[in-house]
């Protein structure tokens, strides 16, 4: 880090880059508990009192609160981990449920003195371009939309989605035999025996459905109180708020619809002719919801590992195998569920649906969380969570937590890069031609191509209502079954209308990161790039654009990380086309 007025320092020789080290900043100590305000309030004051009074100045401060940031965002994950990885232990969940009570809704409103000073001084010194111009602009953001009127509404926002996490973290169900958790079920799904199948998908279902009141309850609230947000901060709705309060500087609602439309146009077609395929292979009248994840070709279901250790050892064979960096990076996470370590991989009864990895930004070492149940798709799950932990590594170097914090975009090309990047390598999973065979085909059809649609139905459904925030149970369902005609698979609902209805409820992201979700399609479109560029180009070449784009972390617009990847910053109707085209190219040469 460098200062236009005083190019000869660089700051960045303070920070320590070696994993689980700590900076000592003299300001933040090493045994900084930052999940007490008491703690947390004197630092903050201290930066708001601080005499800056030169551009070396400013940069101390600078580090100083991206410390302080680093500390409370760390305590804050790891109560988060905590709570998730035990959704059923009460401790954890009232340790997680007291903190976002008691310290972000004291700690915002000082956040946004701290911004307002940071904005001024970058203002003073002329520091608002070059290596400032993407923190200014954020900054100047989150000063234009502060309002102290939102503060508790935010914090009932956040109980709200983790009585969704709560909710959905207590599901299970009785078949053959056994209590499962609903990744369980997942393999099921899988089964060559189509009366498995249906038993297994209505058994998920009516458990869905179970608490389908209780769901709805959680998002009228939140659909309620996220309007108010916007409201208090001068929007008409809540999805013009959120993109400004997601720093999408780089793009529009317009550009959005016009993903949904390329969509529509070249991806939709794509996967009813693979339901096509699937159905006349599969032998049966008409496609049902069950008969999406068993092998159409009545071969079991792929089992690419058994448990979360035979995961982790598996994975960290791929990750050599594809470049000493990835493997040693991954080595990093150490042992799957140890304490104090990187990873949770098995699913299990109390603990949360999906899957994330969260970067600890004080010690600056990731965590994987994931419920794997010994399927294909925790593989991809795997390698999808672990590009995000190659993301943070890379880029962990870099002195300002803001930076070291790439937009969502981004981020996701980072972690879906990874799933096209290591298919060469997922013999390691899968030894016999065959089966490696299959799991290439499912990525691409699937996790490559197909995925695009869900994604444009879910962003187009946010759109809607987030833009009619007044709209009744009844108006949402027959907006999702519009949707659904528009984007969904060709499937036969029939005697299904609840089941089909509640599709929504299943994606965690409304309820808990609302509009995050278009990021997957832009996100998907940039990993289909750098998997394009390593066919064309070469592996190594995709390799080497891939780390350069993620080193930068977020210290650059998003067009520029885009460019910095080697990938066009595009998601419009010519491009979709072009990889879909690709992608059949390929698809071609697999064996079904």
């Amino acid at each position: 880090m460098t200062s236009e007025t005083s190019p000869q320092r660089d700051p960045a020789a303070d920070v320590a880059g070696a994993p689980g080290t700590v900076l000592d900043t003299s300001f933040v100590p090493a045994g900084f508990d930052a999940t007490k305000w008491e703690n947390i309030e004197p630092l903050m004051a201290a930066l708001l009192e601080r005499q800056v009074d030169s551009a070396d100045a400013f940069e101390r401060w600078l580090l100083d609160r991206s410390e302080l940031d680093a500390a409370c965002s760390e305590s804050r994950a790891q109560l988060y981990i905590a709570m998730t990885c035990h959704t059923d232990d009460e401790a954890a969940s009232g340790a997680y449920k007291r903190f976002i009570e008691e310290v972000p809704p004291k700690r915002r409103p000082k956040s946004f003195e701290l911004d307002k000073r940071q904005a001024a001084l970058a203002e003073q010194f002329g520091m608002t371009g070059g290596r400032y111009h993407v923190l200014h602009r954020a900054t100047k953001a989150d000063v234009d939309l502060f309002r102290a009127d939102n503060v508790p509404i935010q914090t009932k926002v956040e109980k709200l989605s983790q009585e969704y996490q709560s909710v959905t973290g207590a599901m299970t169900v009785e078949f053959d035999g056994k209590e499962r958790t609903l990744p369980q079920m997942g393999v099921f799904m899988q089964n060559t025996d189509r009366s498995v199948r249906e038993s297994a998908w209505r058994g998920v279902a009516a458990r869905r459905l179970q608490d389908r009141d209780k769901i709805q309850d959680i998002f009228d609230e939140q659909i309620r109180l996220r309007h108010q947000i916007a409201l208090n901060a001068g929007f008409a709705n809540f999805r013009d708020y959120t993109f400004k309060a997601m720093h999408r500087f780089d793009y529009t609602p317009e550009h959005c619809f016009a993903y949904h439309e390329a969509v529509e146009k070249h991806v939709v077609p794509f996967n009813r002719e693979i339901n096509a395929r699937r159905k006349a292979s599969l032998g049966v009248d008409s496609l049902r919801p069950w008969d999406l994840a068993v092998d159409e070709k009545g071969r079991p279901p792929l089992t690419p590992f058994e448990g979360g250790d035979d995961l982790l050892v598996r994975s960290r064979r791929m990750f050599d195998a594809l470049g000493p960096e990835f493997g040693e990076m991954f080595g990093e996470l150490g042992e799957n569920g140890e304490p104090g370590e990187c990873l949770d991989l098995d699913s299990r009864k109390g603990k949360a649906p999906g899957g994330y990895q969260y970067m600890r930004d004080r010690t600056r070492r990731p965590f994987i969380f994931m419920n794997a149940a010994g399927l294909d798709r925790d593989v991809k799950t795997m390698v999808h969570e672990a590009g995000h932990a190659f993301h943070s590594q890379l880029s962990r170097a870099e002195p300002l937590m803001a930076y070291r914090d790439s937009p969502m975009e981004f981020a996701e090309v980072a972690s879906m890069a990874m799933e096209m990047l290591s298919m060469p390598y997922w013999d390691r999973f899968y030894p016999e031609p065959e089966d490696l065979a299959r799991a290439k085909r499912d990525q691409l059809e699937g996790h490559g191509i197909g995925i695009l649609a869900w994604i444009a139905q879910i962003d187009a459904y946010q759109h809607w209502m987030y833009e009619n925030p007044e709209h009744t149970r009844d108006e949402r369902t027959a907006k999702w079954l519009e949707l659904d005609a528009r984007f969904g698979d060709a499937l036969d609902w029939t005697g299904l209308d609840d089941e089909r209805a509640y599709q929504w409820h299943r994606q965690l992201h409304l309820f808990i990161h609302p509009f995050y979700y278009i990021e997957y399609g832009i996100a998907r479109l940039g990993s289909l790039g750098l998997w394009l560029a390593s066919l064309e180009d070469g592996e190594a070449s995709a390799l080497e654009s891939y780390k350069k784009g993620l080193t930068l972390g977020g210290s650059k617009p998003l067009p520029e990380l885009f460019n910095a990847a080697g990938l066009p910053f595009d998601f419009g109707p010519a491009t979709v086309e072009r990889l879909v085209t690709a992608a059949r190219g390929e698809l071609a040469k697999l064996p079904e």
